[in-house]
C-alpha cells in the first residue's frame, strides 16, 4: 500500500500473511506488516518498523507478538501470551516488565486487521475485539459506516469503512478511558474477501493514507 501525507507521497505499508509456525506447541498464523516512511516524510517524522503477529489457527486469540521500530520513539517489543495464566509478558530492549492479567480471546494490535476480516460486516453496526499492547487491556470499539466506492489508480472498489477506537480498562475489565476520537480508520472490499483497500492513521496531528497498489491488468 502506498502512502500520502495530504498530497505528498509518504511511504508505503506492506501486509503480509506467511506460512502458518508453531509457537509455544500451539499452530499459529504469521501475520507481518512493515511500514517505511520516505525521504521527504525522514525529514519530520521517520519510521522504519515491522510488526509480527502469531494468532491461533482458529483465530480465537493472539499467541506473540513483536514489534521494531526506528523512529524518534525505538521499539524493541515482544509480548509472549500466557493463556494457561491468562497473562501477557511485555518486553521491550530486554527488559521485561511484570505480567498483567488479560481479557479472553485478547489479541495483539497487529491481530486487528486480520480479525476485522473474520467478522460479519453489516453497515451501522458495531464490533468489540479485547486487545492488550502488553501494558494495558483495551476494548476496541469499531463503528462499522456505509458502503462506499472507493477509486484507486482509475480502478473502482466497493468498500465497506470501519472506525475502530480504543477503550483503555482496568485489570477488572471496566472503562477508565473512552477512546472517543479514532486514530485509525480502514475501508475494506465489500465481499467475502474482505481485502484492505484503504487504511488512514493518525500519528499526532499528522494523518497519513495508505491505498491498495493495484495488481498490473
Amino acid at each position: 500500500m502506498k502512502g500520502k501525507w495530504g498530497v505528498i507521497p509518504a511511504g508505503e505499508v506492506t501486509l503480509e500473511v506467511l506460512p502458518q509456525q508453531t509457537i509455544n506447541g500451539i499452530e499459529a498464523y504469521h501475520f507481518a506488516m512493515t511500514t517505511k516512511t520516505n525521504e521527504a516524510v525522514d525529514l519530520i517524522y521517520k519510521i522504519r518498523e515491522r510488526q509480527d503477529s502469531y494468532v491461533d489457527t482458529g483465530m480465537t486469540h493472539s499467541v506473540f507478538y513483536k514489534k521494531k521500530t526506528e523512529s524518534k520513539h525505538p521499539r524493541d517489543e515482544n509480548i509472549d501470551f500466557d493463556w494457561d495464566k491468562q497473562e501477557a509478558i511485555y518486553t521491550n530492549f530486554g527488559q521485561t516488565r511484570p505480567p498483567i492479567h488479560i481479557l479472553p480471546g485478547s489479541f495483539d494490535p497487529l491481530a486487528l486487521f486480520y480479525v476485522l476480516r473474520t467478522q460479519d460486516l453489516k453497515e451501522n453496526s458495531l464490533i468489540y475485539i479485547a486487545l492488550t499492547d502488553g501494558n494495558l487491556n483495551m476494548a476496541v470499539r469499531a463503528i462499522v459506516g456505509k458502503k462506499d466506492v472507493i477509486e484507486i489508480k482509475g480502478r473502482m472498489y466497493d468498500t465497506i469503512e470501519i472506525s475502530p477506537s480504543m477503550e483503555t480498562l482496568d485489570k477488572f475489565g471496566k472503562v477508565i478511558n473512552k477512546g472517543d476520537h479514532p486514530q485509525l480508520k480502514v475501508w475494506l472490499s465489500a465481499d467475502e474477501k474482505k481485502i484492505p483497500i484503504k487504511i488512514r492513521t493518525s500519528v499526532g496531528i499528522i494523518s497519513f493514507d495508505f491505498e491498495l497498489v493495484p495488481s498490473p491488468s
